[in-house]
């Protein structure tokens, strides 16, 4: 069945950088789009990133310039590579993929912690 596994967050000092992993099972990432996501307490859950079949790229005006997405194909995993955090980055962190209409996948979700 369709999984998404994110891992790689932590607790970073602004200024600071992480990468974020999101490995897919039960099916081939390449075939779809992927998102990025985030959502902090008390707030809704906003696009962060996405990356389409064709590899061309969308970020969300907030993270232009300091985050950067990328897939790949061999290890059927996509990737946020995040630079220059900043407090506001802090949330939790999900990938999600649609396979059709009615089949929308998340990930558990990973904690992403800027703070000195």
């Amino acid at each position: 069945q369709v999984q998404l596994v994110e891992s790689g967050g932590g607790l970073v000092q602004p200024g600071g950088s992480l990468r974020l992993s999101c490995a897919a099972s039960g099916f081939t990432l390449g075939y779809y789009a992927i998102g990025w996501y985030r959502q902090a307490p008390a707030k809704r859950r906003d696009l962060v990133a996405t990356i389409s079949r064709t590899s061309s790229t969308y970020y969300a005006d907030s993270v232009k310039g300091r985050f950067t997405i990328s897939m790949d194909y061999a290890k059927n995993t996509v990737y946020l590579q995040m630079n220059s955090l900043k407090p506001e980055d802090t949330a939790v962190y999900y990938c999600r993929v649609t396979t059709s209409p009615l089949n929308d996948y998340w990930g558990q979700g990973t904690q992403v912690t800027v703070s000195e």
